[in-house]
């Protein structure tokens, strides 16, 4: 899990503008954000495969939550 925290912290930071400056705090409370959000993702997962009596979380149980949570972020 660490090396994954590590990797996105780093995609966090190429994927910002370089003239904007973000404080270590804001980093942190982005990183928590995105595992916060990964978190629910897989518990969303979960409950979608045990509701079509799965034993496994597949590709497309993760796609249907990953979905119905992004258009429910955007309001």
């Amino acid at each position: 899990m660490l090396k994954k925290a590590t990797k996105l912290k780093y995609i966090i930071k190429t994927k910002t503008k370089s003239n904007i400056n973000v404080r270590p705090t804001s980093e942190a409370m982005i990183e928590l954000l995105t595992l916060v959000f990964l978190s629910s993702l897989a518990e969303e997962a979960k409950a979608k495969a045990f509701e079509e009596k799965s034993a496994t979380i597949r590709a497309q149980h993760l796609r249907a939550v990953s979905k119905k949570m992004l258009k429910k972020s955007r309001g």
